[in-house]
């Protein structure tokens, strides 16, 4: 599959670390070019520089942004769609929405939002919205938002979704994992006619990552990490993402929710059409598009 990429980009957030640099190292090892994103500049060169001197054939550039901000994700599109133009693309083949966090008690980002909710979800939403022009570009696009066996533990909690009255770090996350499946069965209807953009929802699995354990308690640090020894490693995980981005013949599938490249049906509450395009609604309005 050596240079199967090649003259394709693609977007990975979160990808300095765990599945995210995974799925960056196997799309450039295939020869695409791959934009990172990562919140620590220092983090960003190294993984940088560590990609270009593993795989020449491909092509590899970082971006710094806190995707917890909804103005560094607007800066972040502005540096995406300069760093396509410079390199003579219109468009972008695809954009992997990894990047994910988990917060035991109820945090807030500087502009309000609670954390979960800003990075899980309206990241993805807004990433997307600002890229939609470059993605409607190329040939056959492709976005795939990382979501999580645990969305079919989710509840939409409309008349507080962002949980302020009564936190809950676990419900936070479950709902978030949610909207990433409802985001992505609103974002396939309103493309529906633009044939050329497909979205999927892709379940990583049980992953041995640290995603749970940073900046939380001790003792859910401890849990966290127990669980998350019993699961695949993030190169097994990262195939199945690739495969969402990469694989030709899945472009007009009907299903959303895949799992290590596989689809799978995903919960009731996810293929709730009017869900779907309420939750479009108000992250429009939370976003300020």
């Amino acid at each position: 599959m050596e240079n199967s990429l090649a003259g394709k980009t693609v977007v990975v957030t979160g990808a300095t670390s765990g599945i995210g640099l995974a799925v960056a190292d196997q799309l450039t090892s295939q020869g695409a070019y791959v934009i990172g994103v990562g919140r620590s500049a220092d983090r960003c060169r190294q993984v940088e520089s560590r990609l270009q001197l593993a795989h020449p054939g491909g092509g590899v550039a970082y971006c710094v942004a806190d995707l917890s901000l909804q103005s560094q994700v607007r800066e972040l599109a502005a540096q995406i769609r300069e760093k396509l133009g410079s390199s003579g693309k219109a468009g972008l083949d695809g954009l992997v929405n990894n990047a994910g966090t988990f917060t035991y008690k109820l945090t807030l980002t500087q502009e309000g939002f609670e954390m979960q909710w800003a990075v899980n979800h309206l990241a993805a939403f807004l990433l997307t919205h600002e890229l939609l022009p470059q993605l409607q570009a190329a040939p056959a696009a492709r976005v795939v938002t990382v979501s999580s066996m645990s969305h079919y533990l989710g509840r939409m909690h409309w008349d507080d979704v962002q949980l302020r009255r009564r936190y809950n770090g676990l419900r936070a996350y479950r709902q978030s994992k949610l909207a990433n499946v409802l985001f992505t069965l609103e974002l396939n209807r309103r493309m529906r006619a633009q044939s050329n953009l497909r979205a999927f929802a892709g379940d990583p699995g049980l992953v041995n990552t640290d995603i749970g354990a940073k900046g939380n308690p001790g003792f859910v640090g401890w849990i966290w990490k127990w669980r998350a020894a019993s699961g695949v490693s993030p190169e097994e995980s990262a195939r199945g993402l690739v495969y969402l981005i990469s694989e030709p013949s899945i472009q007009d599938a009907p299903e959303i929710y895949w799992k290590h490249g596989a689809p799978k049906t995903p919960g009731k509450h996810a293929l709730d059409s009017v869900a779907a395009q309420r939750l479009w609604v108000l992250s429009e309005q939370m976003c300020g598009v």
